[in-house]
Parts: structure tokens; C-alpha cells; sequence
């Protein structure tokens, strides 16, 4: 036996015991006559004392060892002198009479600890020692533990948890998929899946009634904090259900896991916005709740003063910023800086003070009287001290920039407390989006999503116009997961494929094994998929997926520690009936 205790487990209650460690050195001081060593396992680590009166051999050897070595020692525990409360084994140490060791290590190319002085980039490469700081294993054992919550709640519920196949017939109506070719079927693709989504609804087909999965998913996308190429569903379906009793269930199974993983209890029911409203207040459709700041248009109030900026804006919008009128020309400059970022695209920002007594302060005041800029501030609410920030255009693309104008200023003010959880459900999303490069419609959610009954009746004639019976879970600004109820009238379906603009041809082509499946009793159905790693990320107070994730990939989708991807021999390209064509370089 290597071990008789693990290194986080002996307390004080211990003493006088005779154990047995083994695990990794995380460090060693030496300190005269006496070298004292941390040493390190999953579960936590425990102080060794040499002392080279009592044993000099095993002082000797001790000295000659370095960090990340892993050995084993039997010794007494005792209590320790010099006590560290920052750890539940610091009351205690271990005397050593016995130590093997059992491998050697190199000099490791970053430091194993929780403030590591290794880059992002170099700890990926080393991501197996990476792995080893308490910090990243605590992510994964977070993410364990939600896992088993899900589970358990997904079982009481009545939820068979059913593998599907992972690799499928390639449907590019989404995102991109990865192919993977057949040497069994020389020139043929099979899809890594997007998602489950045709297979669960099959289950349903098959009375399978309540599904669910939590399964690798895949999409060839451009990588950013919250996506990566290979990623993990919480994936979900259920049979006979309205809306309503999805938002119901799965309200349900994330109060539970706040409850169960970080100890919150949610008794109210989560706030509902429609995806028009989400728009219209927050320029987004997975709006961060935990403060206001909600967009007033002040159109209205802005025409016929000669600012030919906003007269001639489709879109006047304002935001208050509690607090924020003491900004310095500094600081507001900055945020102009800020708005006029290709990827926020504003053209410029305007503001308004509102200051002492009741009077503003405004860059565009010399258009604008006082009672013009109180008039303003009166239809914002804003207060003595507060600040007006306003950007102007075209809609949509202004009310985008606002949000990120909005979101910039929570965090400046310290709204996005990552311990604050504001749980949000988007309901009646529009059915479509209008593409204009390929001039056609584009399913928002995928082409198996439900319309409203009562829109059914604008699919040919304004399809613009058709809302979907479709939800999204958002929670601090982030969307958790998102779902819908489905079709399961195959000539309803067929209508929706029109309206993407696919022929008879494609959509039996493609989808023509589901359809043929929804001939022979499909029950009314509607189910939703969690980011899983979106999940843990948040209840861990991460900023990026990738940390909670075992060996993630960079943001160019590699993998910089195994090499991946990577190319391959000839002889296996022939034998996939494969050639290269590289892009040519500019």
C-alpha cells in the first residue's frame, strides 16, 4: 500500500499516529538543521519535518530533492509548532523515519501554485501541470459535482439519460460542422453533431417521453471566451409538454443546483422578458439584470433644435449612470474611445451632467437649453450627480452599442458582482432573421423550431412577422442555455422549409429520415439544451470556459500541448480517397 492517508485528510486529532504518504513535493525550505517539505496530492497537502539531528541520512536526502518529485514517507504525526490556519492540515506535521522516492521530476517551466508565474499559453502547453494547481482542480471538481446534481435531478424526474451518435449525416444550416471522412464509403462525409437535436426528437417519436444527455457537442466557429470547438449539452427533451412546463422543469433544476452547489435558494419565480422588450430596454437578448441602466429613447424629446446628428438618426438612446456626473474630460473621452471600437461601432457619444442645483452640463448644450437637457433627465429619472450617456443611428446597431456602452459602465461601477445571480428567462423570439449577403431567412434557433399558433398564419405571406415558441435561460448577462417546443406535424415542417428557402429536394435530403419519422405519431414535444461548461464556469466565478474544462483548446482551436490539429501521412490521405488544397497565401 502506498498510502495509509491522503495528504489533506490528518488533523491534530491524529497525533501520535504512525502513516504512510505518498504524493508530489510542492516545495521545500531549508532552514538549517531542519528542511521542511509541502507535499502535495489531489486532496491537499501536509507539512514533513527532517531534522538532521534525529536521522542525518534522511536529512541528506531530503536536501538533494527538488519540486514536483514524487516520494513516499512513513512517519509520526505531531503537533505542529508553528501552526498555518490557511490549510486543514496546518495543526499538525509529519516526523519522517522512512522516505522512498519514488520519481524524479525536471524543473518544471512555471511554478505549481495558485498565483502561478506561468502565461496562459505555456500552462496549456504543460496543461497535465497545469492541472495540478488546487485552483484548476477545484474547477473540475466543481464541475463533477454539478454533474451528479444534474443527474440526481434529472432521475427523480422521470429522465432516461440515452447516448446518441456522434457521427452523423452533415446538415449545415447552422453553425460549421467538423467532417469526418469514410474509408469504408471512399468520398463520403460523416458530421461530428452540432448538437443531439434530431436524435432526441426521434426518442420522442420512439415514446421515449423524457431524455436527457450530457454530451460532447462540436461546431467549427471562431473561438472566444465562451465557446470552444469541442464543448459540453446539458441536452434535454421532453413529450406531451406546452412551454410552460419546460420553463417549469428546468426553473426548477437550476434553483436546484444553486441550492445543492453554492447554497443559494431562489424562492421567487425567475424574471420573464420577451426577446422585443430584451431588445428594446437592454440592446440584447441575454440582458445582465443584476443592475438598470435600461435604455430611454429620446427621439421625441431631441428634433428640430439644428443637432442634424440626431435629427437625422433613425434611433435616439440614453442610459443613466448612477453617480458618474464628477467624470473628468479624461474619462469621458475614454468612453468615447470606448463606443467608436470597430466592434462596438459608434460614430461618437454624447452626454449630460446633472449637476448641483439642478443644472446641466452637456456637449451638445450649445443646441439644447437647460429646460431641453431637464426635460432629458426628468424621462430618464436621472438624479443630481447622475450621467447621460447617448448614442444615436440606426436601431438595432445603435441599441447593440448602448448594451455595450451599458455593460462597460456596470463593470466601471462595480454592478457585475460575480456572487449576485440574476436569473432570466427571454421568451417569443422572433422565428426568423433576414440575411442580407444571401437575401433569404435564416431559422434564429434551427428549422425544427415550433411558431406561435397564432403567427402560423403569416409564414408565406410576412414571415418577418412570426415569433417562435422558443426560451432562453440568461443568467448575469450570459445565456446558460435555450430551447423550444418543436414541430411534430410534418406538413407544418414543410412550410418552415420554404420558408428557409429550401426545395423539396434539400429538405428531404437532408431532414428526410425525421420527416418520414413524424408519419407514423409524433407527439407534441419541446425540449432546451445547458452549456454545461457555460454552467460551471459561472457557479466557479470564471471568466473563461476554457478553465474549467480538463485540456481545452486556444483560441485558434488548438491543442498546443498534444499537437492538435495536426497533418497526416499520405498513405492515409490515399486511403480516404483524400488530396490537400491548400489556400494560396496573398
Amino acid at each position: 500500500m502506498y498510502r495509509t492517508h491522503t495528504c489533506g485528510e490528518l488533523r491534530i486529532e491524529n497525533v501520535n499516529q504512525t502513516v504512510t504518504l505518498a504524493g508530489w513535493i510542492q516545495r521545500l525550505r531549508k532552514m538549517g538543521g531542519m528542511t521542511f517539505v509541502d507535499l502535495r496530492d489531489r486532496y491537499g497537502i501536509t507539512q514533513l519535518a527532517f531534522n538532521q539531528e534525529v536521522n542525518s541520512e534522511l536529512f541528506e536526502q531530503a536536501n538533494k530533492m527538488g519540486r514536483e518529485w514524487v516520494i513516499q514517507i512513513t512517519g509520526n504525526v505531531a503537533e505542529r509548532y508553528s501552526k498555518n490556519q490557511n490549510i486543514p492540515t496546518g495543526d499538525i506535521e509529519i516526523i519522517v523515519s522512512d522516505l522512498q522516492v519514488l520519481n524524479t521530476s525536471a524543473t518544471p517551466p512555471f511554478t505549481i501554485e495558485d498565483e502561478s508565474d506561468g502565461g496562459d499559453d505555456l500552462r496549456m502547453q504543460y496543461r497535465y501541470l497545469d492541472l495540478r494547481r488546487s485552483v484548476v482542480r477545484k474547477n473540475l471538481e466543481l464541475r463533477h459535482k454539478m454533474a451528479i446534481a444534474i443527474r440526481s435531478y434529472m432521475d427523480k424526474e422521470g429522465f432516461l439519460e440515452v447516448e446518441t451518435p456522434v457521427l452523423i449525416k452533415s446538415t449545415p444550416e447552422g453553425a460549421r460542422d467538423f467532417v469526418v471522412p469514410s474509408r469504408m464509403n471512399p468520398g463520403e462525409f460523416y458530421a461530428l453533431p452540432q448538437s443531439p437535436q434530431q436524435f432526441k426528437q426521434l426518442l420522442m417519436v420512439s415514446g421515449f417521453d423524457r431524455y436527457f444527455q450530457i454530451v460532447k457537442c462540436f461546431r467549427d466557429e471562431d473561438l472566444r471566451a465562451d465557446r470552444q470547438p469541442e464543448f459540453t449539452q446539458v441536452d434535454c427533451e421532453m413529450s406531451f409538454v406546452h412551454q410552460e412546463d419546460i420553463l417549469q422543469m428546468f426553473e426548477g433544476l437550476i434553483k436546484y443546483l444553486f441550492r445543492e452547489i453554492r447554497g443559494i435558494d431562489f424562492k421567487e419565480p425567475f424574471l420573464r422578458m420577451t426577446w422585443a422588450d430584451a431588445m428594446k430596454y437592454y440592446g440584447s437578448d441575454k440582458p445582465d439584470m443584476r443592475f438598470g441602466m435600461t435604455f430611454k429613447e429620446l427621439k421625441p424629446f431631441t428634433e428640430g433644435h439644428g443637432f442634424s446628428v440626431f435629427d437625422s438618426a433613425e434611433y435616439v438612446g440614453a442610459i443613466c449612470a448612477p453617480g458618474c456626473a464628477a467624470y473628468t474630460r479624461k474619462q469621458l473621452d475614454e468612453l468615447t474611445e470606448f463606443v467608436k471600437r470597430p466592434q462596438i461601432g459608434a460614430k461618437g457619444l454624447v452626454y449630460v451632467k446633472c449637476e448641483a442645483g439642478g443644472t446641466f452640463k452637456s456637449s451638445v448644450d450649445k443646441f439644447y437649453s437647460q429646460e431641453d437637457l431637464k426635460q432629458w433627465a426628468d424621462f430618464c429619472e436621472a438624479k443630481e450627480g447622475d450621467l447621460l450617456l447617448i448614442l444615436c443611428g440606426q436601431t438595432m446597431a445603435t441599441r447593440k452599442s448602448l448594451n455595450e456602452l451599458r455593460l462597460e459602465m456596470g463593470r466601471r461601477l462595480g454592478f457585475c458582482d460575480k456572487n449576485k445571480f440574476a436569473p432570466l428567462w427571454v421568451i417569443d423570439f422572433p422565428m426568423f432573421e433576414w440575411d442580407e449577403e444571401t437575401q433569404r431567412f435564416y431559422a434564429m434557433h434551427h428549422p425544427f423550431t415550433s411558431p406561435k399558433k397564432e403567427d402560423i398564419q403569416y409564414l408565406e405571406s410576412d414571415p418577418g412577422r412570426v415569433c417562435a415558441d422558443a426560451y432562453d435561460m440568461v443568467i448575469n448577462g450570459v445565456e446558460l442555455g435555450g430551447g423550444s417546443i418543436r414541430i411534430h406535424d410534418s406538413v407544418l415542417q414543410h412550410r418552415i422549409f420554404k420558408a428557409l428557402g429550401f426545395t423539396d429536394e434539400k429538405a428531404e435530403y437532408q431532414f428526410g429520415f425525421l420527416m418520414n419519422a413524424f408519419k407514423f405519431g409524433a407527439p407534441p414535444h419541446g425540449g432546451l439544451a445547458f452549456g454545461f461548461d457555460r454552467m460551471v464556469s459561472m457557479f466557479a466565478g470564471l471568466d473563461s470556459i476554457r478553465d474549467c474544462i480538463a485540456f481545452p483548446k486556444n483560441n485558434s482551436g488548438r491543442d498546443t500541448m498534444s499537437g492538435a490539429p495536426s497533418l497526416i501521412d499520405d498513405s492515409q490521405l490515399d486511403e480516404l480517397c483524400l488530396k490537400i488544397n491548400l489556400p494560396t497565401k496573398e
